[in-house]
């Protein structure tokens, strides 16, 4: 999360945009992300230059050609001529960007593009958010991705149908949960703007092999990262655009993130295909009966969206494959028909991992539903299911738990991910603890329950009072000092 001085940059950009009339969020958004990709495409190329000058080597497939340098941020950010260099921007550098994918066959970059905007028709606004984007350190990547995250923040429409904005921390600690490998196919089917993907590459991209030796430059893993690793399903071609931009600017060269209703029957086409879902699906929505795909309301008669998604990642994923996704506390504990076949159906049929409970205030300020993450994996018809739940209480995530969400001390989420590795079923643990174990047969017995307060065992303090003549004795002194009290201010009073 940013603070401080950046903070007070994006605020200043924001209502310069609201100033000159544009005021619509998810516009704003777009434009700021068309010039942030822009400014990233010749920071990319400039780093490319360097590399080939110290190598004493020719530039190989550069962005912009030598004809093109007028289009590069670096040359048109110091223009004096406003009405120059919004020429510059809206009649050669937004369409070079629009078009950028055009020539690579099925790239989704291109198709979202093609809807896409330039709404900055003033001189004297483009110059004032070049010059502040220009101030705005971009070079590490938490910054660009909290930045960005800070940005979304500020949508009017955030919340709306449950669609809440997952804190980076948040998805960073559920990648490190999941500890994805080399030739993953990861895939969010409400992906938004990407956050999870996003996350996930800075992960494999840091990610070592025991020789310390980055694990992309294996042979094939490096063209594995960049074209089929990684998929997001979403239908706002708004947030389609962004999310390729953004997973563009970290360095993933073909997103593959498409346009489909996840749980409609037009894309129930759609199984088997992947080996891990990292995904905040939206919560507390409904959706109309008719278009739900089949086989969803087949293993699971509900229209409530948090429920249809855990059918619709099993179907999605590949035997083996697993899944972290956040869920409200209601999908552990409802007592519908369809809430406890969702659950049970995860014990039972597939391998319940683990339920993390989260405290309420970690989605504010969109809202304080309490929600958790369940971890599970899919597994084959005649593989036995869960033997045993793990389950951890989050009770601090760094963060304060108000609307102001300021950094804290306390922070639960080293200790949960030390526990989740160091985990072993065969210590069940100590329930009066954060971390522990709880056997397949006492969760049925519970009706499939998986609230964490089912099974944790809470630890009181007694508490020794005096006997009931002591404390009788004390009151009376103190209604004979309040008295005294009263006598003296009376005293005081009188003429």
């Amino acid at each position: 999360m940013i603070t401080g001085d950046l903070k007070s940059k994006v605020d200043k950009l924001w209502t310069t945009f609201w100033n000159n009339g544009i005021s619509n969020p998810l516009s704003v958004i777009e434009q700021i992300s068309y010039l942030l990709f822009i400014k990233r495409l010749d920071e990319l190329q400039q780093t490319q230059e360097r590399k080939a000058n110290r190598l004493n080597r020719p530039l190989e497939n550069p962005t912009f050609t030598p004809d093109q340098r007028a289009m590069r941020w670096s040359e048109f950010k110091n223009l004096d001529d406003a009405e120059a260099m919004l020429q510059v921007v809206r009649d050669q550098a937004f369409p070079f960007i629009k078009n950028l994918g055009e020539s690579t066959e099925g790239s989704t970059y291109a198709k979202h593009m093609r809807d896409a905007v330039f709404l900055i028709s003033s001189p004297a606004l483009l110059a004032s958010v070049v010059e502040q984007i220009d101030q705005i350190p971009m070079a590490d990547r938490d910054t660009k991705g909290d930045l960005y995250e800070y940005m979304l923040s500020k949508l009017s429409t955030a919340g709306t149908n449950g669609q809440f904005r997952t804190p980076r921390h948040i998805i960073k600690m559920m990648v490190a949960l999941m500890a994805p490998g080399p030739q993953e196919v990861i895939c969010d089917p409400a992906c938004g703007t990407g956050g999870f993907l996003v996350v996930a590459a800075e992960y494999l991209r840091d990610l070592r092999d025991g020789e310390g030796n980055l694990v992309l430059n294996a042979p094939g893993n490096r063209d594995h990262y960049n074209t089929e690793m990684f998929h997001g399903f979403d239908f706002d071609g708004t947030m389609l655009r962004i999310g390729s931009m953004n997973l563009m600017l970290h360095g993933i060269e073909q997103p593959m993130i498409e346009k489909r209703d996840s749980l409609s029957e037009n894309h129930s086409g759609v199984a088997d295909c992947f080996t891990m879902i990292l995904a905040n699906p939206p919560f507390k929505g409904s959706v109309e009966k008719s278009t739900i795909a089949k086989d969803l309301t087949k293993a699971v008669s509900t229209t409530k969206t948090e429920l249809l998604f855990i059918p619709l990642f099993l179907r999605l994923l590949k035997t083996g494959g697993r899944v972290a996704a956040i869920v409200p506390d209601g999908v552990l504990f409802g007592s519908s028909n369809a809430h406890k076949t969702v659950r049970q159906s995860l014990v039972e049929c597939h391998k319940l991992d683990g339920v993390i409970s989260m405290p309420s205030g970690v989605f504010k300020p969109y809202a304080g539903v309490s929600t958790a993450i369940l971890v599970f994996t899919k597994v084959g018809v005649k593989s036995g299911g869960t033997d045993f739940v793990w389950f951890y209480d989050m009770e601090a995530d760094g963060y304060s738990l108000d609307d102001k969400r300021q950094p804290i001390a306390a922070n639960d989420i080293p200790h949960l991910l030390q526990c989740w590795h160091d985990r072993d079923p065969a210590h069940l643990g100590d329930r009066r603890s954060k971390a522990f174990f709880v056997p397949r047969s006492e969760i049925e017995t519970n009706g499939y329950d998986l609230s964490i307060n089912r099974y944790k065992e809470i630890e009181y303090e007694e508490v020794t009072y005096e006997p009931p003549l002591v404390i009788l004795g004390q009151l009376r002194r103190l209604e004979a000092e309040i008295q005294q009290d009263l006598d003296s201010l009376e005293r005081l009073l009188k003429p």
